[in-house]
């Protein structure tokens, strides 16, 4: 007989882990964290910014679990290329294993959730247990009936779900559970079907929806030959395309809530398209190889832009529409932070987006890779920066408004690339030389206001300080890599901003950097950059190793990592540093400059 377990019982079981022991399946709509008992404690069905229908994550209910009955140790990698997981365990009989994956390309409509089960070299029990709760926990399960295939039917809330596979389950009290006995060498697959509109028509063969995504992760994942770490870039780039839905969006992280700094209140919810990381994205995909995800960003920005202009905002839905007002859950929040969902940035405004979204155009164009859509963007951008130069903006780190230095010289940057790209006919040389002609006003801006006495780049007009930020216009060509202000703004990061080759944003206070927030993943791979564009090969590849190990094992990497307790911070996984870690990866193994 089944043992049975009731909800509380089964929450106390799977409790939260560190943010290094989770993997992700994703199928570019939404996506599942995995956890190391083989538990799914967070899924938003049916797209990113719906509710979670597995939230135990962030204190709320809903989760689904394949785990081993009696004793073991876990483990698990993704197959080359892909969002494919493995879960992995040793018992004290023998090694199961557990394949876990979103059918792939995925349906904004419907998820679809494949697991397959293989005792290895002995017989292997496993508890099985599935509790959906729609909306974060707040909706029950309803219509629970198993049909005469013994495949279960139910619903919560607005969706409606179908289990095939699990006709041996019980149900009792919202829980679906059973155990599986497998012999050496046996499979067994488990199909969940969760949509927002009827499930009609046979289950999910597994057979073919495993074929299926195998086939699209190959296609759409390409090799990287040249690269300095090719799997963690394949890596990387499976990441980004997991995160991309068909609209071209990506979104920044797939989790909301998860603390930078415990009890802090730095809790964001991520699960939407931000313009600046999704140029990331896209430039990091010319550097490296591979275009698909570099249309999809020029598509979903070039849509934007044209749509909006100048009230360009920062982020949007995966549809594009804007990202919802910040609330609470009422829930408890993963340990150390809160339950938020929606973002504040809806109502700011980032200066340097349109730097970031020129910056992406001229790569494409770059790559023959920009149409009509494309170029009529790039003028909307330019046209943009040339309005609201001389606003306020809340800055790459969504701060105070003010003049932030990084804004203008991005901007300078991006008009730059723009003009070099598209020279060449004399109607071309008139838009391209008013550009350059704006691109010098910036700089001239900035070093007006932005310029420290010591001669190196400022945060802003009324911040003396030092920041990671002030490092990338001379990568975007903004400034020569020779220029004393390029050169003194690296010198002094290095010597203040930095530990063990770890990088931080920016100075908060008077205590130690480790004390007020983890080190900016992102920032030690712009820093890698930095050396390299200035020549010094040894380092950058010192500061490209530190900062790729910054990670857990499945490879996932998040906003920041703690340096003393070598833990993850933040939210799973974060795109743009997986962005930044790809482009590292590619022009790292090349001289400064060659092309991409």
């Amino acid at each position: 007989m089944t043992e049975q377990h009731g909800p509380r019982e089964t929450a106390r079981q799977y409790r939260p882990h560190a943010l290094r022991d989770y993997a992700l399946i994703a199928d570019g709509e939404r996506a599942a964290v995995v956890g190391p008992h083989g538990e799914y404690v967070w899924m938003c069905a049916p797209r990113w910014d719906s509710g979670a229908v597995f939230a135990q994550l962030v204190g709320g209910s809903g989760m689904y679990a394949v785990s081993p009955a009696g004793r073991y140790v876990w483990g698990g990698y993704y197959e080359p290329g892909s969002l494919i997981w493995r879960s992995r365990w040793v018992t004290e009989d023998g090694v199961v294993e557990c394949r876990e994956a979103l059918a792939f390309p995925g349906d904004p409509h419907r998820a679809v959730v494949l697991r397959r089960i293989t005792a290895h070299d002995a017989a292997a029990r496993l508890r099985i247990v599935l509790e959906p709760r729609a909306e974060y926990g707040a909706a029950g399960l309803d219509g629970v009936h198993r049909d005469d295939s013994g495949t279960w039917q139910l619903a919560s809330g607005d969706l409606r779900m179908r289990w095939s596979g699990a006709s041996a389950a019980r149900h009792d009290r919202g829980t679906l559970e059973f155990e599986l006995t497998l012999k050496p060498g046996d499979t067994h697959d488990l199909v969940l079907e969760i949509a927002d509109r009827p499930l009609d028509g046979p289950p999910v063969d597994p057979a073919r929806a495993w074929r299926d995504t195998e086939d699209a992760w190959h296609r759409e994942v390409p090799r990287l030959p040249g690269t300095l770490a090719e799997g963690d870039a394949r890596m990387s780039y499976a990441v980004m395309r997991g995160l991309t839905s068909t609209s071209g969006g990506m979104v920044a992280a797939a989790t909301t809530s998860l603390p930078e700094r415990a009890e802090e209140g730095r809790n964001y919810d991520y699960r939407y398209v931000w313009i600046r990381d999704q140029c990331y994205a896209g430039q990091a995909v010319a550097a490296a190889g591979g275009h698909g995800l570099l249309d999809d960003a020029v598509r979903f920005v070039s849509a934007r832009l044209l749509a909006d202009g100048p009230k360009l905002s920062p982020a949007y839905t995966v549809d594009g529409g804007p990202v919802p007002e910040q609330r609470r859950l009422d829930l408890a929040g993963y340990p150390g932070g809160f339950d938020l969902v929606g973002n504040q940035v809806r109502s700011q405004f980032q200066l340097d987006a349109f730097g970031e979204s020129l910056l992406l155009l001229s790569a494409a164009a770059r790559h023959g890779r920009l149409d009509d859509d494309g170029l009529r963007a790039m003028d909307a951008a330019a046209r943009a920066i040339a309005q609201r130069r001389h606003e306020p903006d809340a800055g790459i780190w969504e701060l105070h408004d003010t003049h932030w230095t990084h804004s203008t010289l991005i901007c300078a940057a991006g008009l730059r690339s723009a003009a070099a790209a598209l020279s060449g006919s004399p109607a071309a040389d008139r838009r391209s030389a008013g550009w350059t002609a704006l691109a010098d006003a910036l700089v001239t801006d900035a070093e007006r206001r932005g310029l420290h006495p010591s001669g190196r780049w400022q945060r802003a007009n009324d911040d003396a300080s030092l920041d990671a930020a002030l490092l990338l216009p001379a990568l975007r060509g903004a400034l020569p890599a020779d220029d004393p202000r390029t050169v003194r703004t690296l010198r002094a990061f290095l010597d203040e901003l930095t530990e063990d080759h770890f990088a931080y944003r920016f100075r908060h206070d008077d205590r130690p950097l480790a004390e007020a927030e983890g080190a900016f993943v992102l920032c030690g791979f712009v820093v890698a950059l930095a050396e390299h564009q200035q020549g010094r090969t040894a380092s950058a590849y010192r500061w490209f190793e530190r900062n790729r190990a910054a990670c857990g094992p499945a490879g996932l990497y998040s906003e920041e990592y703690d340096v003393v307790q070598r833990e993850m911070r933040g939210n799973l996984p974060q795109a743009f540093v997986h962005a930044l870690m790809l482009e590292s990866s590619a022009r790292l193994a090349t001289s400064w400059g060659a092309p991409h």
